[in-house]
């Protein structure tokens, strides 16, 4: 029977970390660059536009995520498309994502006075450089530490895709496990990465709440 040290374990969980770290950053951008496009639609003058992009949200929001990855794997096969567990599961995870940003900031950007609307089209402004100028630079600051929040729950979000075969940190902690018989060892070493990956970005979302709040009283 082949011994493995605590060394042997931690070395195979961290290689399998980079994946997670590298699917949760292809996630945020990814989400974060079709959340905001999707802002665009729910705050359109569009009427067809703000009820795609209100359903598009409802329907990413209201379904599980595991479902999502589901149907980005295996439901696309049906139509004989072969799709790759990592694209599927970055897929997934970036329709998943920018639903979730896309009302975040939302939220942000109505929380605008709307004299800011009204002052900045007193100047001739368009919707877009209303937005480009006077309304996102402001939503901005209120937005950050909300989404820096909602990055844990990408990295927290990863782990499921170990159910379509994405070898990423949790279902590395189960080959492991079968490998070694140490589930109490191996485990508890994942949840110890994760911890380690998530605390710094819950933190930081307190401290840029607390940040703002202490801003926003000054002003």
């Amino acid at each position: 029977m082949i011994e493995f040290t605590l060394w042997d374990i931690l070395r195979n969980l961290l290689l399998a970390t980079r994946w997670t770290i590298l699917l949760s950053l292809v996630s945020f951008i990814g989400g974060g660059a079709v959340g905001l496009g999707l802002l665009f639609l729910r705050i359109s003058k569009n009427k067809a536009f703000r009820i795609f992009a209100k359903y598009y949200i409802e329907l990413f929001q209201g379904t599980p995520l595991l479902m999502q990855l589901f149907i980005a794997f295996f439901g696309l096969g049906l139509f004989g498309i072969d799709v790759p567990a990592w694209l599927a599961a970055g897929l997934a995870l970036i329709l998943w994502t920018a639903a979730f940003l896309a009302e975040i900031w939302r939220g942000c950007v109505e929380s605008v006075a709307r004299g800011q609307w009204e002052a900045s089209a007193s100047l001739g402004m368009g919707r877009l450089q209303q937005m480009r100028y006077v309304i996102l630079p402001q939503a901005l600051r209120v937005a950050i530490p909300p989404t820096v929040g909602f990055s844990v729950q990408i990295v927290k979000g990863t782990a499921l895709t170990s159910i379509i075969g994405f070898v990423e940190l949790s279902k590395a902690g189960t080959v492991v496990t079968n490998a070694t018989f140490q589930p109490f060892t191996v485990y508890g070493l994942v949840a110890l990465i994760y911890f380690v990956l998530c605390w710094p970005l819950s933190k930081s979302s307190q401290i840029l709440e607390r940040k703002l709040n202490v801003a926003h009283r000054n002003h």
